[in-house]
């Protein structure tokens, strides 16, 4: 019997794997805590490669970023053990079909759908929800409430005063919603074909972004 693979892919390895086709001597191994071997880069050597043009330190450029930027980073290259599952009593003409109808977190599904879908898809229509001073949760049915969330996640006192808030003053207002839109847009992007399209809806118009591979 044939058992179904229970992680998604490792980012930062996919990642390494480009470097290693393109400057395979500055590819190395080192153990992890855990005592394993893993590749890693040895960037001192990928810096001397690309001396004339590596940006360091503080020099002036151009970039677009904001707090937990790096931790984002991360959450759209980390592996997930999850998989996606058949559920042919909830499903309509279930042998014959040629749509499908993923429920989940979006994250999670988007990366069970890169083993498959790699480079594959033509066009992505999203509409993300926004944070527009109200609670920052989603509307859905497999979420919580707002109230329900907020007592979860430990942002109320005993007295039941809310210790955290999310209003347009809050300098982390934009932030939370670019640190839950980023690693979605990152996994998403590896779905597109060279040619692929994306579109995304905010506030009723719809913004239209070419993504060329590679990026």
């Amino acid at each position: 019997m044939e058992k179904l693979k229970m992680q998604t892919a490792d980012g930062v390895q996919d990642n390494i794997s480009r470097i290693a086709e393109l400057f395979p001597e500055c590819i190395t191994e080192v153990k992890t805590q855990r005592g394993r071997i893993k590749r890693s880069v040895d960037f001192d050597k990928l810096r001397q490669l690309l001396s004339s043009d590596i940006v360091e330190g503080n020099e002036e450029r151009y970039q677009f970023t904001w707090p937990d930027k790096r931790k984002a980073i991360l959450a759209a290259n980390a592996p997930i053990n999850a998989t996606l599952r058949p559920c042919p009593e909830e499903s309509v003409d279930f042998d014959t079909t040629q749509n499908l109808y993923i429920e989940g977190d979006n994250l999670d599904v988007l990366k069970c759908l890169k083993e498959t879908y790699l480079h594959k898809v033509k066009m992505i229509y999203i509409d993300p929800p926004y944070n527009t001073g109200n609670d920052f949760v989603y509307e859905d049915d497999f979420a919580e409430s707002a109230a329900e969330y907020l007592a979860n996640s430990g942002q109320f006192d005993e007295q039941g005063n809310r210790l955290v808030t999310n209003t347009e003053s809050n300098g982390r207002f934009h932030t939370d919603w670019l640190n839950m839109i980023y690693p979605r847009l990152k996994v998403a992007r590896d779905l597109l074909t060279e040619d692929g399209v994306i579109f995304i809806s905010i506030d009723g118009r719809t913004r239209q972004t070419l993504w060329s591979r590679p990026c």
